[in-house]
């Protein structure tokens, strides 16, 4: 009995040492989770002080960048440009760009939504109604789409009308256009292919204004064309990748290296906000090879470096951005012109035939032909950009109905800046220019579509 009863008194103790135990475990975790958390949100913090935001729980896949910020704190934002150079490359750091959420946005613009599929059609030969303004009587042509003026005889690429399937096109009217841009200003920004656009436009339109009341101003990276009784401007700010890129010199952007930055349009959009109506487009520059990326926090000048579909999206998700969060629909149009299809190898189109555009001469009339020269995995990436924009973008899908013009390019009937070797020569195909396009001709069908659409 006494044995039991020394027992008795220290299981009590024994229970108070194991719960005391107990507790101290309980509140070492807590404290270690807590420190955890406290480690978590500095990181957060960090990386939001920079633009990023890393995504819960997948930390170990992506960082999502906030782009277009203006600076960071106590660091101003260095302008890439032509001499900007990559200290080093490392290796990619797995980061995307966060998209601005469009919220209560309607459907895309009926320029894809219509019940009539205006860019499903085909093209027609009509002598009588195109082309609708002259090569040469269009002060304002360029030398590298003036194929008539280097020696390009057969001029049927100029007599094509679009014909859309179960409806019609509305029919071009200049002065019907130009009372549609009084007071505003019209700018078309992209690449080489978009200039050309831009002088397709130029050319439609010159010819009803008097020569004493419309001018030009110089090259530059934004040229503008200018209407004085419409107080209105048809302008082109040469922006290829739409970000801010080592290539953005409309003279001087063939370099080695490809460098962006890939989280910002500001430099760009500081010259497009203020326009009216947009016209956006880029591809081809994303085509040559990888791209070196240069992000806005990066102080040291290292790069890490992409493919270039990669880096095409990051560029689309930073202008992408800059619409959602800037655009309102209401007063301010804007269009995406999808991309614009090469024709480099006559097997595509006619098998066993070792070639490209030079010498073709009608276009081809395989309804649904895709060539290499439109890249779906690239188109399919640029839809899924486009779609999360809803109303705030009205898409011109030229890709398709461009597929079948191999005929209209200029080959080797246009100026060449740079002088042409006996091998050359002797081998047209081997300096054909398979990527541009004659005018008149194809691009003023995208033009009839934008008119059709605004």
């Amino acid at each position: 009995m006494q044995r039991w009863n020394k027992k008795k008194t220290q299981f009590p103790l024994l229970a108070l040492i194991f719960l005391i135990f107990i507790i101290l475990s309980i509140l070492h975790n807590e404290r270690s989770i807590l420190q955890i958390q406290q480690d978590d949100q500095q990181q957060q913090q960090q990386h939001q002080q920079e633009g990023h935001h890393v995504r819960p729980h997948q930390q170990n896949y992506f960082t999502f960048v906030k782009p277009n910020l203006l600076r960071l704190p106590g660091r101003p934002l260095e302008v890439i440009d032509r001499f900007t150079k990559c200290n080093s490359t490392r290796e990619n750091s797995r980061r995307k760009i966060e998209l601005t959420a469009v919220s209560g946005q309607r459907r895309r613009r009926k320029s894809t939504e219509e019940k009539c599929d205006v860019f499903s059609g085909k093209w027609v030969f009509d002598n009588t109604s195109y082309p609708l303004y002259n090569e040469s009587g269009c002060p304002y042509m360029s030398d590298q789409l003036a194929c008539h003026r280097h020696g390009r005889d057969d001029l049927g690429y100029q007599y094509w009308r679009w014909q859309p399937h179960g409806c019609n096109l509305k029919r071009w009217n200049a002065t019907e256009m130009w009372e549609k841009l009084r007071g505003k200003r019209l700018m078309f920004v992209g690449d080489s292919l978009n200039r050309g656009q831009w002088i397709s436009m130029v050319c439609l339109l010159q010819l009803v204004i008097p020569a004493d009341k419309k001018s030009m101003s110089p090259n530059a990276p934004l040229t503008i064309f200018r209407a004085e009784e419409y107080n209105a401007t048809i302008e082109f700010l040469w922006a290829p990748l739409l970000v801010e890129s080592n290539s953005d010199d409309p003279v001087n952007h063939r370099l080695d290296d490809r460098i962006i930055r890939p989280d910002s349009v500001l430099k760009h959009s500081s010259q497009w906000e203020h326009a009216d109506i947009l016209i956006f487009n880029t591809y081809l520059w994303w085509r040559q090879g990888p791209v070196k990326l240069l992000w806005s926090a990066e102080e040291s000048g290292i790069c890490e470096e992409l493919d270039g579909l990669g880096a095409m999206e990051l560029a689309m998700g930073a202008w992408a951005d800059w619409v959602a969060s800037k655009v309102d629909p209401l007063r301010k149009r804007v269009f995406f012109v999808t991309m614009s299809p090469t024709h480099l190898w006559s097997r595509e189109w006619k098998p066993g035939s070792e070639g490209n555009c030079y010498s073709e001469k009608t276009p081809i009339d395989s309804e649904g032909y895709w060539g290499s020269g439109s890249d779906l995995p690239t188109m399919r990436m640029v839809e899924n950009v486009l779609h999360k924009l809803g109303s705030k973008i009205s898409v011109i899908n030229i890709t398709q109905l461009s597929e079948y013009r191999k005929d209209g390019h200029p080959s080797i009937y246009r100026k060449f800046w740079e002088p042409l070797k006996p091998e050359q020569l002797s081998n047209p195909p081997s300096y054909s220019d398979c990527i541009h396009w004659c005018l008149p001709g194809v691009p003023d069908v995208w033009n009839e579509l934008f008119f059709h659409f605004l």
